[in-house]
């Protein structure tokens, strides 16, 4: 038996999106911005959302092997798919359809519906009442969270280590075991950093025209580009900021993606 803790998130409002003063917005780059026409996270808006229940950590090793090894209900699951190693670290090397396929097998498993977050959803739980980049403050540490916190070089050009007037750390270079960081005021861990968290949603180039009722957001035309959160132990300090948004095909497995769960109520695997 093992335990797939979840968290009671409140119901309640905030302003989903970043101010144009906040520090990482111009992550994008130039080209990015030309391409997207505005910056991907505004307008702000607010967002309304009903409770619901969200892991406590992301999907662990461990867990992702006690649900791969249930029957399938669309295609098939590695039970072992993971790059780094560790019962208790991230599950990652997982695509936005071998996530959704995990939630699958254990909706019917368990009789509750558990799913995706939608990126709403993760934003609102990632902030738990707060406006600043990170849940815990404007800036972020290495000893808070794991990420890059070295400087380094690419093309002639230097990537901080460090995030506004927070100072530079260490570099792990691989994750952690969960729930090794402090948590955020709803209780949930490792939001910052560790592992990209798929979000239910299509990929959008902006807000303009997002629900405000923290649904996600889906596209008759579909892309087939899923959301990203959180940052992971191998990008810089921005990309873990709570608005921070980034997409990838949904078929992309990389040892720095993993995901976690919403479920309509608590359960015990």
């Amino acid at each position: 038996m093992i335990n797939l803790d979840l968290v009671r998130v409140p119901g309640g409002k905030f302003t989903m999106g970043s101010p144009n003063s906040e520090a990482g917005r111009d992550w994008y780059g130039e080209w990015e911005k030309s391409l997207l026409g505005v910056n991907v996270e505004s307008p702000q808006h607010q967002v309304a959302l009903q409770s619901f229940f969200l892991g406590k950590y992301p999907v662990t090793q461990a867990q992702w092997r006690t649900v791969a090894a249930l029957p399938k209900i669309e295609h098939a699951l590695k039970p072992d798919p993971s790059k780094i190693k560790g019962d208790n670290r991230p599950v990652e090397q997982v695509n936005w359809d071998d996530a959704v396929e995990f939630c699958k097998r254990l909706s019917k498993k368990t009789g509750r519906d558990y799913r995706l977050p939608s990126e709403a959803e993760w934003e609102y739980a990632c902030r738990a009442g707060t406006t600043t980049p990170f849940y815990f403050g404007p800036t972020i540490k290495t000893d808070l969270a794991n990420y890059s916190g070295t400087d380094w070089e690419y093309e002639g050009k230097t990537y901080s280590g460090s995030y506004g007037q927070g100072p530079k750390g260490e570099y792990r270079k691989e994750t952690t075991d969960v729930g090794r960081f402090p948590a955020n005021a709803f209780g949930l861990y490792d939001m910052h950093g560790n592992v990209w968290e798929w979000c239910l949603d299509h990929w959008h180039k902006n807000y303009v025209g997002a629900p405000a009722d923290g649904k996600a957001w889906l596209s008759s035309d579909d892309n087939d580009l899923r959301l990203l959160r959180g940052g992971a132990w191998n990008a810089d300090p921005g990309f873990c900021r709570s608005a921070l948004r980034n997409w990838l095909a949904r078929g992309n497995r990389n040892s720095y993606i993993g995901f976690r769960v919403v479920c309509a109520s608590s359960w015990t695997l």
